[in-house]
């Protein structure tokens, strides 16, 4: 079930239409980007992880 919630749908541009002040809707913006900064935090850490271990010769 939890896996499922991940994959729905959440519309932002109605969240943020609904939106009671506009400090909700700078959470609701940040709140969206956050999947993706961790994304590319991870891809940067597989990057230089690989990176190093093919330096050593490993």
């Amino acid at each position: 079930m939890y896996i499922i919630s991940l994959f729905q749908k959440v519309d932002v541009a109605e969240k943020i239409k609904t939106a009671p002040d506009s400090s909700y809707q700078m959470g609701v913006v940040i709140g969206s980007f956050i999947p993706f900064v961790v994304l590319i935090v991870l891809a940067y850490w597989m990057y230089n992880s690989a990176k190093k271990r093919d330096k050593n010769g490993y």
